[in-house]
């Protein structure tokens, strides 16, 4: 790869940069012959967008390091000041999870706030995400900041950032701070001050325990019947792993609150590490993760295990099957069955509302969508990302509804509106309570699966990862996409398309006809194809990630038929790099 003149001249002010510790200078002077390692450092700077910044952690403007996180940090401050005459009265709440030099990055970000005279609320210790997002709420801040890369692997970190609501960055704001780290330099631009300075004045605040306990409070409101988890208390074993992150404490918690006495956590896990060294991916999505949960649930005959990724916003979850062999559940799975259990069970207690509602993301099962309209619940649609969920939910509240539960496939659960992100502690001790309502009935959630099947009809659900690194990768990305938008498919893996739904432009596209109608909402890179036989088929960048997710969503008569789709569109999902 050729360097381009503006990546070296980038790359040569940093080197010059009186800013730089010895070690980030040393770094820096490493790579002086390596063109391509400083074409990938310095070809532009991390794109800050409603989710903030992500990236591999090293000295350079496309990477995360403290420079970059002062960046940030300085821009936003200015947003925030501008927003309003006491919002740094108001302050922001500060947090981090295990990574590698995020503690670090959170008391950088912090000294910047407090150098800008923005009151900073710095929680002393990890914590998970939904806490930050709750304490936004609870201290009536004007902001937040989360110093976390969710479930990327270890050589990532992030900075993510919430506005007044709890909720992550809208659109505009993110637009403008943006444009504020457009105009700023990124070493003299910058405005600090001594960590123990801004702690002796004032200026940042620790928190802690007395939040933790706040949370714990609001997450222990949305038990439904906690009386079943008492009850079934000798069988109810559950393994629990954190995968070395936020969720170590407060998960453990609030399952013993709920009166789970069989719990059982992965010894090495539990252990705070940003290096995740039992692990390649601190993802719970990923089987091969569950490793050392499943050798000691197969050593105890657990019937449950649980997972949070390391800030704890997302949950995985195995149960055991009649043969003593353990089966991740995917998140849309877990998902419908949390559905259907809230609103079976508050509709027994006679506490299912009259204008109840449920969120999906638009590539989240369908099957969620027939057990709200069995139950007579109102589901909504929104893209994917917890910030339009919780956006859709602020709208709906207005009318008079009230949010039980949102939810997406990647595993990131919502119950009650008390947080406004995904929310794996909540969702654990729901999880815990639902299992053993059905194992008081003689069922096992693959059991209640199963019921829901018969009853709802067969669905399954496939997720292709088109992984495309490097700036080659991009390219690719976007003619890939653009491929698929400008000449749509008249048939996929040989079955017809109905209608294609673009939802960058809001066309809903007829093969032969043309555009026919607008989609409900729009603005957002994705391609949704409606297929003859009852599947779906979603193509859509990702917002943290290089690579394209495809999604299939597919329905059938009965399990085999239904598996049978999945798999035909899955294996086309996987050629379709070699259409670019």
């Amino acid at each position: 790869m050729t360097t381009t003149t503006n990546s070296r001249a980038e790359y040569q002010r940093w080197l010059d940069s009186p800013t730089l510790s010895d070690a980030q200078w040393q770094e820096l002077n490493d790579i002086a012959e390596n063109d391509a390692e400083i074409e990938s450092r310095f070809y532009a700077p991390l794109e800050f967008g409603t989710a903030g910044l992500r990236g591999v952690m090293a000295v350079g403007l496309h990477c995360m390091n403290d420079h970059v996180v002062r960046h940030a940090t300085q821009s936003f401050a200015e947003v925030i000041i501008e927003s309003g005459t006491d919002a740094r009265e108001k302050g922001v709440v500060i947090c981090f999870d295990c990574r590698e030099h995020s503690e670090e990055f959170a008391r950088e970000a912090a000294c910047v706030m407090a150098a800008n005279g923005i009151h900073v609320r710095l929680f002393d210790a990890l914590r998970p995400t939904p806490e930050l997002s709750f304490a936004i709420r609870h201290f009536g801040a004007a902001a937040g900041i989360n110093v976390t890369a969710s479930h990327n692997t270890k050589e990532y970190n992030g900075y993510k950032v919430y506005w007044s609501d709890g909720a992550q960055l809208p659109p505009k704001k993110a637009d403008e701070v943006a444009a504020k780290m457009a105009e700023i330099d990124i070493f003299s631009g910058c405005s600090t001050m001594p960590y123990e300075d801004a702690v002796a004045a004032g200026r940042i605040e620790l928190i802690g325990e007395e939040v933790d306990e706040a949370f714990l409070a609001c997450v222990m409101a949305q038990s439904i019947d906690a009386s079943p988890v008492q009850r079934m208390a000798d069988r109810l074993e559950i393994v629990y792993t954190p995968f070395h992150g936020a969720g170590y404490k407060l998960i453990p918690e609030v399952l013993g609150r709920l009166g789970v006495t069989k719990f059982l956590p992965v010894a090495a896990q539990m252990r705070v590490d940003g290096s995740f060294p039992t692990v390649t991916s601190p993802n719970p999505e990923n089987a091969e993760g569950f490793a050392l949960a499943l050798q000691l649930a197969k050593e105890h005959g657990s019937p449950l295990i649980i997972g949070s990724d390391p800030d704890s916003d997302r949950l995985g979850v195995a149960v055991r099957d009649h043969n003593g062999e353990y089966v991740i559940l995917s998140g849309n799975q877990v998902g419908v069955l949390l559905l259907d259990y809230i609103l079976t069970a508050k509709a027994a207690r006679g506490e299912l509302p009259e204008k109840a509602l449920a969120i999906k993301t638009i590539v989240t099962t369908e099957m969620a969508r027939e057990v709200c309209r069995a139950a007579g619940v109102r589901m909504e649609e929104t893209f994917t990302g917890f910030k339009f969920i919780v956006g859709r939910l602020e709208e709906l509240k207005q009318a008079g509804y009230q949010f039980l539960m949102g939810y997406e496939e990647s595993i990131g659960y919502l119950i009650g509106d008390f947080v406004r992100d995904k929310d794996a502690v909540t969702a654990a001790m729901m999880v815990a309570e639902m299992t053993a309502w059905h194992m008081e009935q003689g069922r096992s959630l693959l059991d209640a699966l199963d019921a829901l099947y018969a009853r709802l009809g067969w669905f399954e659900e496939r997720t292709v990862n088109l992984v495309m690194p490097g700036l080659d990768g991009l390219k690719k990305m976007r003619a890939l996409m653009n491929s698929l938008r400008e000449a749509p498919p008249e048939e996929i893996a040989g079955e017809r398309v109905l209608r294609m739904r673009d939802y960058l432009s809001g066309h809903v596209l007829v093969p032969g006809i043309g555009n026919v109608e607008r989609t409900p909402i729009s603005g957002s890179d994705v391609l949704y194809f409606e297929l003859a036989d009852g599947t779906n088929f979603i193509a859509r960048p990702s917002g943290t990630e290089p690579k394209i997710k495809v999604y299939v969503l597919a329905k059938g008569e009965n399990r085999a038929e239904t598996a049978g789709r999945a798999a035909k569109y899955e294996a086309f999902a996987k050629s379709l790099p070699e259409m670019v």
